[in-house]
C-alpha cells in the first residue's frame, strides 16, 4: 500500500554551514568590524550577539539570506526579543522542528474533511498518510501544500 510521511525537520549540517557563512560575512563587513558580533548554534536555538541592538538588526538579514540559500525554510525560525545589558545585545532564535500534536490533528481533520480514500495517523512528530492509489496520495500532498500551517513541511518516504 503506497504511503508517505509529512515531517518538519531542519538539516543540521546545512544549518551549521549557514551559520559559519554568516560569521565569515560578519567578520568581513566594515560596519560590523568592532561590534563583537557572533552567531552561534546551541541545542535547539541560534544565539546572535553584538555590542548594540541596531547591529543585530543588520545581522538578521544576513543570517536569513544564508539560511534560504541553504534551502532552510525561514518558517522554522521563531525570533525572540532583544536583550540589552552592559554594552552588549543578544537575541535568541528558536528553531521549530517536528509537527506538534495540534498541527497533526489539523492535518488529519483536513484530510478527513475532504473524504479522500486515504488514512492518516500521527506518529510521534510526523504524520503518515497511506492509501491504495498513488494519485490519491499526490492529491493529499497538493491539498496540504495549499494550506498555511506556519511551519515548514516536507513530504518524505514516498513508497509505492
Amino acid at each position: 500500500m503506497p504511503s508517505f510521511d509529512i515531517e518538519s525537520k531542519i538539516d543540521n549540517h546545512e544549518l551549521s554551514n549557514a551559520i559559519d557563512q554568516t560569521n565569515r560575512i560578519i567578520t568581513n563587513r566594515y560596519d560590523l568590524k568592532d561590534a563583537n558580533a557572533n552567531v552561534s548554534l546551541q541545542e535547539n536555538e541560534i544565539k546572535v550577539s553584538a555590542n548594540e541592538s541596531f547591529q543585530l538588526d543588520q545581522i538578521i538579514p544576513i543570517l536569513k539570506e544564508n539560511l534560504s540559500k541553504r534551502k532552510i525554510d525561514l518558517k522554522s525560525l521563531k525570533i525572540g526579543e532583544t536583550q540589552e545589558a552592559n554594552n552588549s545585545a543578544s537575541l535568541n532564535i528558536e528553531l521549530v522542528q517536528g509537527i506538534s500534536s495540534e498541527i497533526g490533528k489539523e492535518i488529519n481533520a483536513l484530510i478527513k474533511s475532504k473524504k479522500m480514500k486515504v488514512q492518516s495517523s500521527i506518529q510521534g512528530d510526523s504524520v503518515r498518510v497511506s492509501g491504495k492509489k498513488r494519485d490519491d496520495l499526490q492529491a493529499v500532498i497538493t491539498l496540504i501544500k495549499e494550506q498555511n500551517f506556519n511551519i515548514p513541511l516536507q513530504f518524505q518516504n514516498f513508497r509505492d
